[in-house]
């Protein structure tokens, strides 16, 4: 066993996470080993690691779906991505099966997601479907100011709102509204702008209301301030102020939290479109009849296809979306303060954990 690949496995709900060595090598047919530069920490690891929330895989298990980093090693079939940086998709589907010939990749049956599946990002290398690989150029990326493991965070925090994005119609005039804006929400309202939408952003945070408004939002609501009712009428004060639609909204629900849902599937209008992008073990209690007699319709959202990473990177390669504010490298060997830090909500940024430091 090479004593030069490791990983920190969780091993039972809220217990310290451990180091053990492993041998990624050789890869199988069709799979990479990719040495790892960044591993993004998401909401999802802190409801593995803390609620409960079962994974696919037994324990224990390395968490960790946000990954970027270089192929070290091919299989058969997969020698073309020797070398090459890379970001590996948050959920990898088979390629092969009905669902995903008909392009619904995302519920594939057989998909593969790291830190759920098989054994995730929270390592120093990990071993994948080469299928799927999104390639980076790094000159660009050099270009952008960003490094390799800044780019982790493409592989949820900014394909999942993609595609949210994308799977809601989001075009120049939408109205947006995006709730909980911290991590993937803070994204989601920076896509929605460069869709062309006017973005409403609401939290329950000012430092990050005044953090997103910089970067792309056009108004901001602090929901401990304004809520309910008094809500939806100061955001249709503030679109018919501004020329905007107060119709087919779409609302964009971020935080994960029965608050957030609570308060997103209370701004429906005529039309509207919820997007469930955040997750939540609670329950909450809402008259499912306003779908029907508001003529609106809410999408769940697991994931982002592997074929859309591509279009979501060039947003970042571009400057249309701010990465390298919104990110935090801290050494991969700190994981478990900064999982206790980022479930105290202590972090103001999202945390990457990087090998090697």
């Amino acid at each position: 066993m090479s004593a030069s690949a490791y990983r920190w496995m969780m091993t039972a709900v809220a217990e310290p996470m451990v180091k053990e060595d492993f041998d990624p090598f050789p890869p199988a047919a069709g799979e990479v080993v990719v040495e790892i530069a960044g591993c993004g920490v998401c909401h999802t690891d802190l409801g593995y690691f803390y609620d409960g929330v079962r994974t696919n895989s037994e324990l224990p298990l390395a968490l960790g779906h946000e990954i970027s980093g270089r192929v070290v090693a091919t299989g058969d079939d997969a020698q073309d991505w020797q070398d090459k940086a890379v970001i590996i998709p948050a959920v990898m589907p088979c390629g092969d099966c009905d669902l995903c010939k008909k392009g619904r990749g995302t519920i594939c049956r057989a998909q593969k997601m790291p830190g759920n599946d098989i054994q995730g990002g929270f390592a120093s290398h990990i071993t994948v479907p080469a299928a799927g690989l999104c390639a980076v150029d790094e000159q660009r990326l050099e270009a952008a100011g960003l490094s390799l493991a800044d780019l982790s965070v493409v592989a949820d925090a900014v394909t999942t709102p993609y595609q949210a994005v994308v799977q809601a119609d989001v075009q120049p005039g939408s109205l947006a509204i995006v709730i909980g804006v911290g991590g993937v929400g803070g994204y989601a309202v920076q896509i929605a702008a460069a869709f062309g939408a006017t973005v409403v952003a609401i939290d329950v945070d000012d430092a990050k209301l005044d953090a997103i408004k910089e970067a792309g939002a056009a108004v901001t609501f602090n929901a401990k301030e304004i809520s309910g009712r008094d809500l939806k009428k100061a955001i249709i004060g503030f679109a018919k102020e501004n020329g905007l639609p107060t119709t087919e909204w779409t609302i964009l629900e971020c935080s994960g939290s029965a608050a957030g849902q609570t308060s997103a599937f209370g701004l429906l209008v005529h039309g509207a479109t919820l997007c469930v992008v955040g997750f939540t073990m609670d329950k909450l209690e809402i008259r499912l009849s306003n779908l029907m007699a508001f003529h609106a319709r809410a999408l769940g959202n697991w994931g982002c296809p592997p074929e859309l990473y591509p279009g979501a990177l060039e947003l970042i390669l571009d400057g249309k979306v701010n990465l390298k504010d919104f990110v935090e490298q801290h050494p991969l060997g700190d994981i478990n303060a900064i999982f206790e830090a980022a479930h105290a909500h202590k972090l103001t940024r999202r945390a990457i954990l990087v090998p090697g430091n």
